[in-house]
């Protein structure tokens, strides 16, 4: 039982030898892959590539209008607006920071 079981074992390791060996062998030359390259890229997208790619496009469009969304609170804090503070003042406050940052702006430009 037990020369069987190392036999097994020694059998499963040179098989998975000469398969780990073979596979560099079927990986594509370089001179094919502008072919595969262009024959995708004219062949139509299917509904679900479409979505996909919709889906894409919107994640990066949230990811966009957020990073504008911090970039823009972050100029209002520097200018002196402190959201967590619970200030009777609040809107002239923000008012006030948001005439700081547009001053700002506009002697920058």
């Amino acid at each position: 039982m037990r020369v069987t079981t190392t036999k097994l074992s020694l059998a499963a390791a040179v098989a998975a030898l000469l398969v780990g060996a073979a596979v560099p062998s079927f990986a594509q030359s370089e001179g094919s892959a502008p072919a595969v390259a262009e024959s995708a890229a004219s062949k139509p997208l299917t509904n679900a590539e479409k979505k996909q790619q919709a889906k894409a496009q919107r994640k990066a469009e949230r990811k966009a209008a957020r990073a504008r969304n911090n970039a823009e609170l972050k100029q209002l804090g520097e200018n002196g607006y402190r959201p967590s503070q619970n200030d009777p003042n609040y809107p002239q406050n923000l008012q006030n920071a948001q005439k700081k940052a547009n001053a700002a702006a506009g002697a920058s430009q």
